[in-house]
């Protein structure tokens, strides 16, 4: 088995006392497409070289996010939201999609709750997601029966730094309530194993999800603005 990790920071060492598997890293910003291509090079033939045979299991994690009222987080913050969320997913998915064909595994995409509301004070950022969960549920649709299944995860606040510098007031607060990585995983892998191409982990994000799916867009809309305002700083 290789295990492969395409980000800036080098995670081996958060991995060398989780796993026994061997970690190569690859170094990529995710908004850099030439780093980008070198790095799906590097794993194709970090899996000819260490993993020759069976399946293979793409996980698009990488994600950035922003939080304030448009164009805030000023700069290019908005087009590398969508260089990350989007064309890099778009991107890694189609260079490594025909060494998955051949081998047979499976694709997980981390979309996020936001994908199934329009938020209003991170409106790129959900509609990032949004683009990923129908994306890969389409994708999932033209994979059936290759061998090559697609799984779309819609995590809601999971207790990891993606809120730290991300504009929202009290991210602290906000990381606390969420769920554990471990839990957000172990439900992606569930569903994968029950052959599902989607889900939501958590009964909040469910319940959340569920009633967003009943209201007009503009409702649903206005609500979130009610739930997420009071969580822009007081500068803002």
């Amino acid at each position: 088995m290789q295990v492969c990790n395409l980000s800036r920071r080098d995670p081996c060492a958060d991995f060398a006392g989780n796993s026994a598997q061997p970690v190569k890293h690859f170094s990529c910003d995710l908004k850099l497409p030439d780093q980008i291509a070198a790095a799906a090079r590097g794993v194709l033939a970090a899996l000819d070289a260490h993993a020759p045979v069976g399946r293979v299991l793409l996980v698009n994690n990488g994600g950035v996010g922003g939080f304030g009222r448009f164009p805030a987080p000023a700069g290019d913050r908005q087009l590398e939201i969508i260089d990350v969320n989007v064309r890099a997913v778009v991107d890694l998915t189609a260079r490594l999609l025909p060494c998955l064909r051949r081998r047979g595994g499976a694709i997980i995409n981390v979309a996020s709750v936001l994908a199934h509301v329009p938020t209003p004070f991170c409106a790129t950022y959900g509609a990032t997601k949004a683009f990923l969960l129908n994306w890969s549920v389409a994708l999932a649709e033209e994979l059936r029966g290759t061998g090559v299944r697609v799984l779309t995860l819609s995590p809601g606040t999971t207790r990891t730094d993606f809120f730290t510098g991300s504009g929202a007031a009290t991210p602290g607060a906000i990381v606390r309530r969420g769920m554990s990585p471990d839990d957000v995983a172990r439900s992606a892998f569930d569903a994968l194993a029950a052959g599902k191409s989607s889900v939501v982990p958590g009964f909040r994000n469910r319940l959340t999800v569920a009633a967003a799916s009943m209201l007009p867009r503009v409702a649903a809309a206005r609500l979130a603005r009610i739930v997420m305002e009071p969580r822009l700083p007081a500068s803002s």
